[in-house]
């Protein structure tokens, strides 16, 4: 075999399961389209490190959550990348929504989630004066992070294990050998082959279509959500993120905050048919009428047009959200071989938990 370990995908999810495999002893080669790493669903996020309120108790969204943040957050501190545990605000904007926030506290609990702290209206102003709420929950885990700073030290934790990264290396066909997989990839030449004896898919949106290859893999359909974020100019006067209660269908139209200061708005969701990162700036109508509900201050005209993302879902927008899916040789009967499918949010926030269920899979 050329290589021990191959993994497809340098997206935050595959390069923290290939530093996990390097750092277990593995030759590990990490092969990512794109000419950069991480430039699609990993870069076009709210980079949050979420607290896992929100998810299903018991699902693997929850475990991985819950266990992925407090590793993120010392992955942060032992390598130096930029992260701030501001804290959030989920605020319930009319009289009804009230108790829809001690449902939310006792959900989070149920995963684990013991810090929240419920705020009356008072408190909540004490804190964002410029909010408009009739009460609130506090969630003091919740944060963010530059995660392009956090892949690149990834990447650099991995290559100082042995691990290497290949950008510009599209892998276009798979197929079963004797003891491993054979590989085939454009990289704007020639092209090449590449033997490996364990395979890990971590391609987001393309990964269901690549296991597809593979027969037996039972690999689901793929859809695709785009999220649109609009931004102000200027800072926004919240010093905490502002999420409004959930409806159904979604967390609402938030306010999260880089490590500039700088505010965003999103996303929405619009079912799209392929990948294709536009932002129309007309779908910012829908979004004021929904921030003035916590930010009545929000001037006319303010919104301006910042980025999309696309989530790699795995369930339609008439289905249920899917749970995270890792398929190992248990699930597809294929020996060295792990396939992630559905890794949305939060998966910036449990990369980490997932490396670690990766590499098991692996060894199991």
């Amino acid at each position: 075999m050329d290589v021990e370990t191959v993994v497809i995908g340098a997206g935050v999810i595959g390069l923290a399961a290939a530093r996990e495999l390097a750092l277990r002893g593995r030759e590990v080669m990490v092969l990512e389209q794109d000419p950069i790493i991480g430039s699609q669903t990993s870069a076009r996020n709210s980079e949050v490190i979420h607290a896992g309120i929100y998810y299903p108790a018991g699902s693997l969204k929850a475990r991985a959550c819950l266990a992925g943040r407090e590793m993120l957050y010392s992955f942060c501190r032992e390598h130096g990348v930029a992260h701030r545990r501001l804290g959030k605000l989920i605020v319930a904007t009319a009289p009804e929504q009230v108790a829809t926030l001690a449902e939310i506290q006792a959900k989070a609990a149920a995963n684990g989630v013991d810090d929240l702290r419920f705020l009356p209206r008072a408190e909540a102003l004490a804190l964002e004066p410029r909010l408009a709420c009739e009460a609130a929950l506090l969630s003091p885990s919740t944060g963010i992070l530059d995660s392009h700073a956090f892949m690149l030290a990834l990447q650099g934790s991995l290559e100082a294990c042995g691990g290497q990264v290949v950008c510009g290396a599209e892998v276009t066909g798979l197929a079963p050998v004797d003891g491993g997989y054979r590989l085939t990839v454009a990289d704007g030449t020639d092209g090449f082959a590449l033997t490996c004896r364990s395979l890990v898919i971590a391609a987001g949106h393309g990964a269901p279509s690549l296991a597809g290859q593979l027969a037996g893999t039972q690999a689901p359909q793929a859809y695709f959500a785009r999220g649109c974020y609009f931004s102000i100019a200027g800072r926004a006067p919240f010093s905490r993120l502002v999420y409004p209660v959930p409806e159904p269908g979604g967390l609402g139209v938030h306010l999260t905050l880089d490590m500039g200061g700088q505010a965003r708005f999103g996303p929405d969701v619009e079912w799209i048919d392929s990948l294709d990162y536009t932002v129309d700036p007309r779908r910012a109508d829908g979004f004021y009428a929904e921030i003035r509900k916590y930010w009545p201050g929000l001037a006319d005209g303010a919104l301006r047009p910042d980025y999309s993302g696309i989530r790699p879902k795995i369930s339609g927008p008439d289905a249920p959200a899917a749970d995270f899916r890792i398929d190992g040789p248990r699930e597809h009967g294929h020996a060295g071989l792990v396939a992630l499918y559905g890794i949305e949010s939060p998966g910036l926030t449990s990369a980490l938990a997932l490396a670690g269920i990766v590499a098991d899979r692996l060894e199991a």
